[in-house]
């Protein structure tokens, strides 16, 4: 495994992850190895050195750092091209580590840049493909009438269900299954706090003069719920909230080994006017790889029970990189969601994440086996879909991306929202984070409030989750008093 050793005040937080670009899995020690391979990367004053030993080959590069120069960057410069000329990999996104490039070009856009700076930065500063930049810059182009159209005092809602059916072996977050008793013990409880804590944001959000514009119930798996705890939840929502006013209300109904024709009638009932219906893949294989207990028909099936039910934007997730998958079975997944005519299609490049059980062996054929099937995505363009939102995570394959694909008009505000961070979101839930974002300044600092994590914390701990929102206003009190809401 390779080892990654830090030295010095610039040699931090970038250098690391500089370095996990090449070797996602490495891990990072205090002292260098006596064998094996490593990396080093060492800040001095004046001087930055690096040093790589691959197999029995040592590798080293140093530059004097100009009286000017940004520290981390240049150091960071340095560690990039040694790793790219000794391991042959030319990353698409260069040395950008950062989870948000199109937000880079609204940063610049907003702050006078040229495009032709924007273009330089993205393509000298960071070293990023020429298609990748042309990628990111038709997003944001694309993102530029929402981010016009956004009032200081917006704001979205996010409503967490952290239950699954099973758990899918790629995922990270914190859900528990509803198969075992003590989980379905926990759910009624869950969701009658849920419903309170919705309560206290709409009178927060009333309070500090905020107009909601987007409101997503997302998971987990929020049809794990019993349609009548469904219905208790989407219920509630419809009287605390005046739904009239959204611009969009997206329910990730999810998988279909939970989803059915009941629980589709009442999200569309209750005012839903978006779904999710995921199905990573259409292969049967590789969804049982995955841990996932339904089959590609049951997939197309409740795409049909969804339709009939009179939803008419739907998305469809699919992830590249899956255990078992190959690039011609990636592209019949993509070619079958195509074939369904989802409004959006949003294609993810498999994410290694510790918090995950599933182990996968880096080699360079997968990594070009993820490349190859993300290539394939220019059918979606051939089929009338625009990409309009990006985003990247650490430890995903081969340093690529996500992407949300859509029909004209049919973009996900809510996605854009979010990933752009243009106004502040609202979370209720186990393991919501609320971000507040500074009214009319979205460049400056994001405040956050984090509830707690487990099911059984937000149920137990209750109390303390309402006694938080006092924050957002406290935040919307220091915006109106003080000079930190000026553009």
């Amino acid at each position: 495994m390779m080892q990654i050793v830090l030295r010095g005040a610039a040699a931090g937080y970038e250098a690391e992850h500089t370095a996990r670009i090449f070797f996602p899995g490495a891990e990072k020690v205090t002292q260098i190895p006596e064998s094996g391979d490593f990396v080093l990367a060492v800040s001095h004053e004046k001087t930055d050195f690096v040093l790589l030993r691959l197999g029995e080959a040592l590798s080293w590069r140093s530059a004097l750092r100009a009286e000017d120069g940004d520290a981390e960057y240049t150091l960071c410069t340095l560690l990039f091209e040694l790793l790219r000329e000794k391991t042959g990999q030319n990353p698409p996104w260069g040395m950008m580590t950062g989870v948000r490039p199109v937000r880079i070009i609204h940063d610049l856009r907003a702050m006078g840049a040229t495009e032709t700076e924007i273009e330089d930065r993205f393509l000298r500063h960071f070293a990023c493909t020429p298609e990748k930049f042309t990628l990111a810059r038709g997003i944001a182009d694309l993102q530029r009438p929402v981010l016009a159209g956004a009032d200081p005092m917006d704001c979205s809602v996010y409503a967490g269900i952290p239950f699954c059916p099973t758990r899918c072996s790629y995922c990270s977050f914190v859900s528990r299954t509803v198969g075992d008793k003590a989980t379905r013990a926990l759910v009624q409880p869950y969701v009658d706090k849920l419903c309170e804590e919705l309560t206290a944001i709409r009178q927060t959000a009333d309070r500090c003069g905020l107009h909601i514009r987007t409101f997503y119930i997302g998971g987990g798996t929020p049809t794990s719920l019993s349609a009548a705890q469904l219905e208790q939840l989407m219920g509630h929502i419809a009287r605390t909230f005046d739904l009239s006013t959204l611009d969009e209300y997206t329910v990730e109904a999810g998988r279909p080994d939970c989803t059915n024709a009941e629980k589709l009638r009442i999200i569309k009932q209750y005012g839903a006017t978006r779904i999710s219906i995921n199905p990573q893949t259409f292969s049967d294989e590789v969804l049982r790889n995955i841990g996932r207990r339904h089959t590609a028909q049951d997939i197309i099936d409740c795409f049909a029970a969804a339709r009939a039910a009179g939803h008419q934007n739907i998305n469809m997730d699919l992830i590249a990189g899956l255990p078992g998958d190959t690039v011609e079975g990636f592209t019949h997944s993509l070619e079958q969601a195509i074939a369904l005519d989802p409004e959006n299609i949003t294609v993810h490049t498999l994410t290694l994440k510790r918090a995950s059980n599933l182990v996968v062996e880096h080699r360079a054929a997968d990594y070009d086996d993820v490349a190859a099937m993300l290539a394939r995505c220019d059918r979606l363009q051939q089929a009338g879909y625009r990409p309009y939102y990006l985003y990247r995570q650490k430890g995903t394959l081969q340093n690529l991306e996500n992407i949300g694909w859509a029909k004209p008009g049919k973009e996900c505000l809510y996605n854009i929202y979010i990933m752009e961070e243009i106004h502040t979101i609202l979370s209720a839930g186990a393991g919501g984070s609320t971000k507040l974002v500074i009214p009319g300044k979205r460049h400056g600092k994001i405040e956050r409030i984090f509830n707690f994590k487990y099911p059984t914390e937000y149920i137990d701990r209750f109390a303390e989750i309402l006694a938080r929102k006092q924050g957002v206003e406290d935040f919307y009190e220091r915006c109106t008093t003080q000079t930190i809401c000026q553009p």
